[in-house]
C-alpha cells in the first residue's frame, strides 16, 4: 500500500501516520530522514544536497525525487508499503512524484486529507506550552491557569514557544494554504483524495481512517 497523508499544522496527520504504520505494517517515509541518511552515507545525491544546504539553499526537487526513487525502488522490490511524510508539499513536487512513481509502475493508492476547521486548529496549537525543566508540552485548551504546573515533573516554569503563538501559527496557515490547497485539488481530480474529519479524539479520527484503508 502506497499512501500520502495531508493536513494542516495541528491536524494530527503525523500521529495518524504513526498509528497506521504500526497497525498495517507500513513504513513512514520521511524525506527529512532520507536526506540526512544520504548525506551521512556520502552518496552522490547526498553530496549534491549537501552543497545546496551549505549555501543556505533549499535542496532542489529533482534531488529529493532521486533520493525517494532509490528508496521506493527498494520498497517495491521487497513488497514494503509506505506512508509519505513531508513530501510532496507543493504542486510541482506532486507532479514530479507522480512521474517518478509511473516510471516504477507504483502509483499512489490514496491521499488521505485530515480536515480540521481553522479555528479548531488555532485553538489546539495555541493551547500548547513547554516546560523549561523537562521539555514536556502540556496543553491547556481553555487557557493556561496562573497556577498551572507541568503534569510530568510538577514544575511551574512553563512558557510558550514562538512556534505556538497565534501570530506565528497564522503565518504557517497562510503558507499551508498557498502550497497545499493546490495539492488537495490535484489529488481530488485524480480520484485519490479522501477527506477525513479531524475533529474529536485521536481514536475517533483513526476510526474514520481505518475503513478507508481496509477498503483499499
Amino acid at each position: 500500500m502506497r499512501l500520502l497523508f495531508l493536513g494542516a499544522p495541528g491536524s494530527g496527520k503525523g500521529t495518524q501516520a504513526d498509528i497506521f504504520k504500526e497497525s498495517m505494517g507500513l513504513v513512514k517515509l520521511s524525506t527529512g530522514d532520507l536526506l540526512r541518511a544520504e548525506i551521512q552515507n556520502d552518496s552522490g545525491l547526498g553530496k549534491k544536497a549537501k552543497d545546496f544546504m551549505n549555501q543556505g539553499k533549499l535542496v532542489p526537487d529533482e534531488i529529493m525525487i532521486g533520493i525517494l526513487e532509490n528508496k521506493i525502488s527498494e520498497f517495491e522490490a521487497a513488497g514494503t508499503g509506505y506512508i509519505l511524510d513531508g513530501f510532496p508539499r507543493t504542486l510541482p513536487q506532486a507532479e514530479a512524484l507522480d512521474k517518478m512513481l509511473k516510471r516504477l509502475n507504483a502509483p499512489l493508492d490514496a491521499a488521505i486529507l485530515i480536515d480540521v476547521p481553522e479555528d479548531e486548529l488555532l485553538r489546539r496549537l495555541t493551547s500548547r506550552w513547554t516546560c523549561r525543566n523537562c521539555t514536556a508540552t502540556p496543553s491547556f485548551p481553555d487557557g493556561k491557569p496562573d497556577d498551572a504546573v507541568c503534569p510530568v515533573c510538577g514544575s511551574n516554569d512553563l512558557y510558550q514557544r514562538d512556534d505556538d503563538k497565534r501570530e506565528t501559527i497564522l503565518k504557517r496557515f497562510a503558507v499551508y494554504k498557498e502550497n497545499t490547497y493546490p495539492l488537495i485539488d490535484y489529488y481530488e481530480k485524480n480520484g485519490l483524495l479522501t477527506r477525513i474529519s479531524g475533529e474529536g479524539t485521536v481514536e475517533d479520527i483513526s476510526g474514520r481512517i481505518e475503513p478507508v484503508l481496509k477498503a483499499l
